[in-house]
């Protein structure tokens, strides 16, 4: 018999903004439990995005996070000796996460000054369906696409 589910922590809203997504994706940047530094580096970020833009900075970091957001994805199915690809939805939860996850890896990847910057850029790039993490989201949709034969053997 399995044990129970572990229960959801509630996540308090972050301090400027009183939104609990901001504080989700600030745990997200967070290396090594330095949620101070992830702070300041969400704030630079959608400082900057707001003086490039000149819109709402937190606007449009929740317009490209939506634009980020896959809504299918591609499982691995081992079926009679082969192995399929099964496209299947996505949970809301985990829609957010693997979203976030995007575009904080994809900034890291990025050649820019600090981190701030990287982040901004890529958040500027998502907002105009640009950029690495948009294109991650394509790949992942055009994949699903491409195996909808095999959306028979979901599970």
């Amino acid at each position: 018999m399995r044990k129970s589910r572990p229960k959801k922590r509630t996540i308090l809203p972050d301090p400027k903004y009183k939104d609990v997504l901001v504080t989700k994706f600030i745990n997200n940047i967070m290396l090594q439990g330095k949620k101070d530094l992830s702070f300041k580096i969400f704030y630079e970020a959608i400082d900057i995005v707001s003086e490039r833009t000149k819109e709402n900075g937190l606007e449009v970091w929740k317009k490209a996070l939506a634009n980020v957001t896959p809504s299918v994805e591609v499982r691995s199915r081992r079926i009679g000796g082969a192995t399929f690809q099964i496209p299947s939805e996505i949970r809301p939860s985990r829609k957010m996460s693997i979203g976030m996850k995007a575009l904080v890896n994809y900034a890291r990847k990025r050649h820019e000054k600090s981190m701030g910057q990287k982040l901004a850029g890529e958040i500027i790039a998502a907002y105009k369906e640009e950029g690495s993490a948009f294109k991650k989201k394509e790949d992942t949709h055009r994949m699903a696409e491409a195996n909808k034969a095999f959306s028979h053997f979901r599970f």
